[in-house]
């Protein structure tokens, strides 16, 4: 099957018109109709360094992103191609083509930092794309991550207390490889050989000091080293000699350098092995859909003046990604219960067992879905919904029952009724006839199979009907004596009280299972609750352990070079972040206890709208 199945060629995401960043409409709707985890590969770098030709390797086919042959920069804003991911079954691969850097020819380059910014915020790997070495020209070339922490910020204005420290930032952002194109030095470092990766925190050393030049210097590496949890570098020869590098899109494998292709290779499987799941802040993993609307947030923010928030876009992703969890959640109760519809009238245990069997499933496709419910909000409107729903079908349910039930008494009861007409039971005895045919019709309808929930309602009610009319056939029946009529007369009365006390029993019956039914859904719900916020919270610790493990590994190279004075700065950062997990830790036994048990009390005062209605129904017929 062709890795470009999901798409045959990029299409532009975001694009850059007059100085002016927009959404295409085209491609934000491709990505709502991907469902699966998205990881997001990124792109950045001057213009005309060959990024795009990586781009299309890792698609796995010999173009698609535009390479160019002359000075000019062939991306324009943010290309995007969606493909299968060759390793990971059920992931989507978004690999994200950025226009050129420090292009020229644009005239305004006010957005370079914006798209960086962008490419930033969207990817799980970020690859920075330079030609030549990375030498002090390279790195000042990478002038727009020293302003991430002035275009990204973490908390929002109400949320943030205190000024964000650099630390923070690790947690968020994506791995970070630094490519080298068109790579001609050896990769020595004081005589001895070294690997791309050593190569790569060499360049990013800093150095001792505290002037203005040396703080100059220091700054991008150190952003690089403060932002990046993960950092890597690959080196890559000129992959043609310098009269087919023009026509690079059309040559063949043959055609390219050998140790090219061995580094391209190295590249492509390191992106599909290491790359991860793009997650918001909390862990969350992101599908199509939701970098669509990532997408959407962060362009509108930037067009507005404002500068992006993590908080605030996994607040609004959250708000729109719950509304849509309870929509599906609920399509999967209804189309389930549809097919107990189709059987009405059925038993309480049938309708019963169906609703619960049913919004488990939905509460299940509901927490899949949904994240950062913390207070509830949606699970509650998607019960409020099935709840609403489940009494329109207890309500037809019932009346297709009745329906049926009296039915079956008029059939049952059509021979009688000639027989009535006929004045069979006015002549004398008539009455002991009239009671053996209804009685023995009584237990024919008893016998009858499937009659639904309101069998005995309605036999009840059609004696009651018939009571007159018995009388009366008591009264003219002349074979009785005075003393025979009142005998009859009690019997009738404990018949229609018994009668009476068999629908009671009925009703009760129904009620005990119902009320069983929704105390198991509760517990089904809670239980499913406490598995979601587990998993969200073990998410969140593993984006700190993240941190500190990055940290940690920066402070030991600083403290290898040297530098003890920052690595004392890191230890006080390293003490924070686990002083933060520590309390997150904490917090998560209250958190059950505060949140969710508020939670499915809520639920719980929701759920017997049913008996509502049977009362508010009860009330109308008085």
């Amino acid at each position: 099957m062709s890795n470009s199945r999901l798409m045959p060629s990029p299409i532009c995401l975001v694009e850059n018109v007059n100085g002016s960043l927009c959404i295409c409409k085209d491609a934000i709707e491709l990505l709502s109709r991907i469902s699966e985890p998205v990881v997001v590969v990124s792109v950045v770098g001057l213009y005309r360094t060959g990024k795009s030709y990586l781009m299309n390797r890792l698609a796995g086919q010999q173009s698609g992103f535009a390479l160019g042959n002359t000075i000019e920069s062939k991306t324009k804003g943010i290309w995007m191609w969606c493909v299968p991911h060759p390793y990971k079954e059920g992931h989507t691969l978004v690999l994200l083509d950025t226009e050129g850097l420090g292009d020229v020819d644009k005239g305004d380059s006010k957005n370079d930092g914006w798209i960086f910014c962008l490419a930033v915020l969207l990817s799980s790997t970020l690859v920075y794309n330079s030609r030549g070495t990375i030498d002090n020209n390279a790195v000042e070339n990478l002038h727009y991550v020293s302003e991430l922490a002035e275009k990204i910020k973490i908390e929002s204005v109400e949320a943030a207390e205190e000024e964000e420290e650099d630390s923070k930032y690790v947690i968020f952002f994506p791995s970070f490889i630094w490519v080298v194109r068109d790579f001609t030095l050896e990769l020595v470092i004081d005589g001895k050989k070294v690997t791309e990766d050593e190569y790569l925190e060499f360049a990013l050393q800093l150095k001792k000091g505290v002037n203005k030049k040396i703080s100059d210097y220091n700054l991008p590496r150190q952003c690089i080293r403060t932002y990046f949890p993960s950092r890597n570098c690959f080196v890559f020869p000129s992959p043609a000699s310098p009269e087919n590098m023009t026509r690079l899109e059309s040559l063949q494998e043959r055609d390219l350098v050998p140790d090219f292709l061995e580094v391209t290779g190295r590249f492509c499987d390191h992106i599909f092995h290491k790359s991860f799941v793009k997650t918001l802040k909390g862990g969350h993993k992101v599908t199509g859909k939701l970098l669509g609307n990532l997408v959407q947030i962060y362009v509108d923010t930037i067009s507005s003046g404002k500068v992006p928030c993590l908080d605030n876009a996994v607040v609004t992703l959250a708000n729109l990604e719950n509304q849509a969890a309870v929509q599906e959640a609920l399509k999967v109760y209804q189309s389930g219960m549809e097919e107990v519809k189709n059987k009405f009238p059925v038993s309480v245990d049938d309708i019963s067992s169906e609703h619960q069997k049913f919004s488990s499933l939905a509460t299940a496709e509901f927490m899949k879905r949904s994240f950062k419910d913390e207070k509830g909000e949606y699970l509650i409107k998607l019960v409020e919904n099935i709840d609403v729903h489940n009494v329109g079908l207890w309500k037809e349910n019932e009346m297709v029952s009745e329906r049926k039930c009296r039915d079956l008494l008029k059939n049952l009861f059509s021979d009688m009724n000639k027989r009535l007409q006929n004045g069979e039971y006015s002549q004398s005895g008539g009455y002991e006839l009239y009671c053996r045919d209804r009685d023995a019709i009584v237990e024919q309808y008893r016998r009858e199979p499937n009659k639904g929930v309101s069998a005995e309602a309605v036999l009840n009610e059609f004696l009651n009907e018939r009571g007159a009319e018995a009388n009366c056939i008591l009264y003219t029946d002349k074979k009785l004596t005075e003393n025979d009529r009142k005998f009859q007369e009690e019997k009738e009365k404990n018949a229609l009280l018994e009668q009476k006390c068999k629908e009671e029993k009925e009703k009760r019956i129904e009620s005990e299972r119902m009320i069983q039914a929704e105390k198991e859904r509760q517990e089904d719900e809670m239980r499913q609750m406490k598995e979601k916020l587990k998993q969200e919270m073990e998410q969140q610790q593993q984006e700190m352990d993240r941190a500190i493990e990055s940290k940690l590994k920066e402070r030991e190279e600083l403290l290898n070079k040297g530098f003890r004075e920052k690595a004392d700065l890191l230890n006080e950062e390293i003490k924070n972040l686990k002083k933060e997990k520590e309390e997150e830790e904490k917090s998560s036994g209250s958190f059950m206890k505060e949140c969710v048990t508020p939670i499915v009390g809520a639920v719980s005062d929701i759920l017997p709208t049913y008996f509502q209605y049977k009362m508010l129904m009860k009330g109308l017929k008085k």
